[in-house]
């Protein structure tokens, strides 16, 4: 009891010594109980505090705070100054994010992890400008690039995500080249023909329909746009036959699009549609449902502050420019501008796809539609 006594009489000597800002005082406290073998995780970072001010060596403020690690692997206040102790900047980095991982938006407002966010900001840019200077000389093609970008936590990894239907082995690319696709050209030089169809088509006074309709006989998964005309459709070819109204109005269209190779699945597919986008309207970040198709976007009018974001990558949305992107990666859109945006918009078959995996594809999505099972 006598021992207890005393190595409680040192902490509390300790911690009163700390308070007053004498630190070789509250060191010597701490470590008489720390070479008793009875010290708590709580004294282990007091320890650590008082060696660090009287200037010990990293080393020595690290080991305490290794101790406490050791008992809290999440002690935040110990994460933060292990991270300050560290080594070099990558293991500051680790540090500093796990006492960030989870912690709610009022703790991270608090003066020691926003000392945390901007020590690990500013570590991490160190450590992308040393890498940056290593590989200024690599001419290794945007691959590169963006891997370097991913590394350096300059980019954020984005991978497909679809919400009905998984096929394995695909690439996870965000935009696709146009000049990858043989189809792609006439239906660029056609641009003009189908604009001059969409805007006989508005000016006629077709009907056009929100993007995003509720159906009565599914749960809903809520969507900002649900049922609303800010993001709205003209329909050209709809669950895999022609619209009534439309389609008889845009033949140029109907003719540019026999091109490409479009999914052709009873009940299901092709799609096609003039994609309207209002002003001042955000498409907010989601996912499609398949990632064995692209979606294609072929703008046509198009006003300024238009863009489109897929994972990590953001492009500018401009006339006659094609957009060909995986909709299973987490995607989003703006108009920014005061005028309306409109693409033509439709979903051709990933290209990785051999015939033998397309005529599957279209067997199972037919056999989905044709299920009427159970109730």
């Amino acid at each position: 009891m006598a021992a207890q006594s005393e190595h409680a009489r040192l902490a509390q000597a300790g911690y009163a010594a700390l308070q007053r800002g004498d630190a070789a005082t509250a060191r010597d406290a701490f470590e008489g109980v720390a070479a008793a073998g009875v010290a708590t995780p709580q004294l282990w970072l007091l320890l650590a505090q008082a060696r660090a001010g009287t200037g010990a060596e990293r080393t020595a403020v690290a080991a305490a705070l290794d101790r406490v690690l050791a008992a809290e692997p999440r002690h935040r206040q110990a994460l933060v100054l292990r991270g300050d102790y560290a080594e070099d900047d990558r293991a500051a980095c680790s540090f500093y994010a796990l006492a960030l991982s989870g912690a709610p938006e009022a703790e991270r407002a608090q003066p020691l992890l926003r000392a945390a966010q901007e020590r690990l900001a500013a570590a991490s840019r160190r450590f992308a400008d040393h890498l940056r200077a290593q590989v200024a000389a690599a001419d290794a093609g945007p691959r590169f690039a963006e891997a370097v970008a991913l590394v350096t936590g300059e980019k954020q990894l984005y991978l497909q995500q679809p919400t009905s239907f998984f096929f394995p082995g695909l690439p996870h690319r965000q935009f696709f080249d146009a000049d990858e696709f043989d189809w792609a050209p006439a239906l660029v030089d056609a641009a003009p023909a189908i604009r001059a169809e969409l805007e006989a088509l508005i000016a006629s006074g077709s009907g056009s329909a929100p993007y995003v309709q509720a159906d009565p006989t599914r749960a809903s998964r809520g969507h900002a746009l649900l049922d609303d005309p800010r993001w709205s459709a003209f329909h050209l070819l709809e669950n895999g036959v022609p619209h009534a109204d439309n389609a008889p109005r845009c033949p140029a269209t109907l003719a540019a699009l026999a091109g490409a190779p479009l999914p052709r699945i009873a009940g299901r597919s092709p799609m096609a549609l003039f994609s309207v986008l209002r002003p001042h309207t955000h498409i907010p970040a989601h996912n499609g449902m398949l990632n064995t198709r692209l979606i294609v976007h072929l703008p046509l009018i198009v006003p300024e502050r238009c863009r489109l974001r897929v994972g990590n990558e953001e492009r500018a949305v401009r006339a006659g420019e094609l957009m060909i992107f995986d909709d299973s990666i987490e995607h989003e859109a703006w108009n920014d501008s005061d005028e309306p945006r409109v693409v033509l918009l439709f979903e051709v078959w990933r290209p990785e796809l051999t015939a033998a995996e397309r005529a599957g594809l279209t067997t199972l999505f037919g056999a989905v539609g044709l299920y009427q099972g159970g109730q």
